[in-house]
């Protein structure tokens, strides 16, 4: 029985080995695809796509205060920001009649000898009103603080912004969110490194920087195989056209393409390159069942050929006897 029991087990060994071919496909579309497209391409198309990333939505998501908002501006300073909502009651016994205020201030730290802190009273305070801020208001500005070594670290609201009054910022500077993060460097970094590059696309290069830009994400399309109608010269247009009229709605920027499809094509990729699976879902039960399919069947065979080996033996063994 022991003896059986060790022929089985083998033969189920041999029939996995035997049926590796499922596993080896998956290496071979991981390594195939790797030497297509190399980690250091892949990478430099996220880059990309995370700059180009707010010019990209769908007209209607531009209405999106979750998507779009000043609190998402992170260059030039002084922000990033931090929004304070004050809501006003035009009748008190009627909560239904109201308004919110929406007021922005800088965020701003201030580091100091802990044995200073403790004395607040003049120092500290009283400089704040260099910055605009009374002094008896400052520790309600206060955000955040926490002690490292012999200093405190001070995070506060600064002086207030005003967003809405245009300048050197845009709807397009009000997203922050990273298409596709690169692997192995920080997300916080990457934010702040790509609204660095969109403010300078915006404000400080010439229009042929942002227009080149676009020309290479068409290409990105193509070489991806996506559906697009984006013509870099309209987009370009379109963009600097927004840029200089805050007031009007995006409902006619022309970025249209098979966005979709594109994130789909990422995230398949993403997974190869960073979670791969070489026994991919789709054939799995397929693997499975025919793995102990031949296993059965040939397990089958040996008991058939053993017992009619034994049975042999026995009747030879029987006649010679006799």
């Amino acid at each position: 029985m022991a003896g059986t029991m060790k022929i089985g087990a083998s033969l189920l060994l041999i029939s996995f080995l035997s049926l590796t071919f499922f596993i080896s496909y998956s290496f071979g579309l991981n390594a195939k695809m790797r030497t297509e497209l190399p980690e250091k391409d892949f990478n430099k198309d996220k880059t990309l796509l995370n700059v180009l990333n707010p010019f990209l939505y769908n007209y209607t998501s531009y209405s999106s205060d979750e998507l779009f908002n000043p609190e998402n501006i992170l260059y030039p300073e002084p922000y990033p920001v931090i929004a304070e909502r004050d809501t006003a009651f035009y009748d008190p016994g009627n909560s239904e009649y109201y308004s919110v205020k929406t007021n922005y201030y800088s965020i701003d730290t201030l580091k100091v000898l802990s044995t200073d802190y403790k004395n607040v009273s003049s120092k500290i305070i009283s400089g704040m009103g260099d910055l605009g801020i009374e002094p008896d208001t400052f520790t309600k500005r206060i955000i955040s603080k926490k002690t490292v070594g012999d200093r405190t670290e001070i995070i506060f609201k600064g002086v207030e912004v005003y967003p809405e009054d245009g300048g050197e910022v845009c709807i397009f500077l009000e997203n922050k969110i990273l298409y596709s993060p690169v692997h192995h460097a920080s997300q916080t970094a990457q934010q702040y490194q790509n609204a660095v590059t969109r403010y300078k696309l915006l404000y400080k290069y010439d229009q042929d920087s942002l227009l080149h830009s676009f020309r290479n994400f068409t290409a990105l399309l193509k070489k991806y195989n996506i559906e697009s109608q984006i013509v870099p010269e309209d987009l370009n247009h379109d963009v600097f056209y927004y840029r200089d009229h805050p007031r009007e709605s995006l409902n006619e920027i022309r970025n249209t393409f098979d966005r979709t499809k594109l994130k789909e094509r990422f995230t398949v990729i993403e997974r190869l390159f960073y979670k791969p699976n070489y026994l991919h879902p789709a054939i799995r039960i397929i693997f499975v069942t025919v793995v102990m399919s031949v296993w059965l069947a040939v397990f089958l065979l040996y008991l058939i050929w053993n017992y009619v080996k034994t049975r042999n033996f026995r009747m030879s063994a029987e006649g010679n006897g006799n």
